[in-house]
């Protein structure tokens, strides 16, 4: 599949306004390939080089699902996403807040290390 750019993807505008305030102006390979796949509700198993955009194939969808499915009333957290690193775990919550910028969505980031097992 080839996709040209972003508003290809069915995408909320709030998430094509936060694409467009990064800059970002046609999807990477990865996410023409795992933005598709993901919102239609199928597994993705993706591998690319640092720098191509994975983060954002695998939150563009999250956040799609949603803004598609609002919530009725406030509740625990609907979305976890696991990192081995803190340092990963601070640049993904940093891609996040970008990503919903034009979104009324709350996150929080947290890490933890409990030494080795």
């Amino acid at each position: 599949m080839t996709v040209l750019d972003f508003s290809a993807l069915d995408l909320d505008q709030q998430l094509l306004d936060a694409l467009s305030d990064k800059g970002y102006e046609r999807p990477t390979a990865i996410q023409a390939a795992a933005i598709p796949a993901a919102m239609d509700g199928r597994d993705v198993l993706g591998s690319a080089p640092t720098g191509t955009g994975k983060t954002a194939a695998f939150l563009l969808p999250a956040l799609q699902h949603l803004l598609d499915y609002p919530r009725k009333k406030s509740g625990p957290p609907r979305i976890l996403i696991l990192t081995p690193t803190r340092e990963l775990a601070m640049q993904v919550a940093e891609q996040a807040r970008e990503l919903a910028a034009h979104t009324h969505f709350r996150y929080r980031h947290d890490y933890r290390w409990r030494g080795p097992i």
